[in-house]
């Protein structure tokens, strides 16, 4: 995909702006604005505000609950017991299923096991609550329903994607280059993290997560939900509750997907 710097910046409030942020802040920015790209809403879809243009804006900081300057597209109503594909195909209007849809489709085409893959189908679900330390939030998000390995992946690809790796051909992004200029050190607990994952048994699981996860944006491509659906079935603990009320410790997180225009 291709990237308008000057668009990018001007969504940080111009370059003076941008250069005061941590390189950590500019990159989730980033991730966002690529994001945003690839999900705008259809023409014509519906939003929530009065036509005379005044917004109603998302009570919260994550993608789903808006970002506090645009009109949030209306949410279909959840199911009594809502699943893992009701959360895809119900609150997939946050940016990210598109991307995940790709992500995912790259493992698989490139013959990567069932955890693999899934990591990185869900490997950014958790920026619908939280932006920053995606990784982090998406993994607790999935823990207490995938295996060990998943998560672990899910939540190091996070720092990972900072630092080369030319055993499987990853590279630093040119386009972090561009936008965040020559030289750039991530955040120290960041480099503890990588550092970390690095000696780690499961590293190459999180490192291969950064390998179909940069190179998933591409506008053109649709991915269905479809040829995922029973490695989800064999490798997520779907609670008979329903996701956000089996008593777990994040069951709080999935009800805020299902309900977050609650005030309080």
């Amino acid at each position: 995909m291709q990237i308008d710097r000057d668009s990018f910046l001007a969504t940080l409030g111009g370059d003076h702006a941008a250069r005061s942020m941590s390189a950590e802040a500019r990159a989730d920015a980033l991730d966002r604005f690529l994001l945003a790209q690839l999900n705008a809403p259809p023409s014509g879809a519906r939003t929530l505000g009065a036509s005379t243009g005044t917004e109603t804006l998302r009570r919260g900081s994550g993608v789903l609950f808006g970002d506090g300057r645009t009109r949030p597209v209306e949410l279909a109503p959840m199911p009594e017991r809502p699943t893992l594909l009701d959360f895809f195909r119900l609150r997939s209007t946050f940016g990210v299923v598109r991307h995940l849809l790709q992500s995912a489709d790259d493992a698989r085409r490139a013959g990567a096991g069932e955890h693999e893959i899934l990591a990185c189908l869900l490997h950014d679900f958790g920026q619908a609550l939280l932006r920053v330390d995606h990784g982090w939030w998406s993994a607790q998000l999935v823990e207490p329903y995938v295996a060990e390995e998943v998560t672990f992946a899910i939540r190091y690809h996070q720092a990972l994607r900072f630092f080369p790796d030319e055993s499987v051909g990853y590279h630093y992004p040119e386009l972090y280059v561009r936008i965040f200029g020559e030289g750039y050190v991530p955040e120290p607990y960041i480099v503890a993290a990588y550092e970390y994952a690095r000696s780690h048994r499961w590293y190459m699981a999180a490192r291969m997560v950064t390998v179909h996860d940069l190179y998933a944006f591409d506008p053109d491509r649709r991915v269905e939900l479809d040829p995922f659906i029973e490695i989800i079935e064999r490798n997520f603990r779907q609670p008979p509750e329903g996701l956000g009320f089996d008593a777990s410790p994040v069951a709080h997180m999935w009800r805020s997907l299902i309900f977050p225009d609650h005030p309080l």
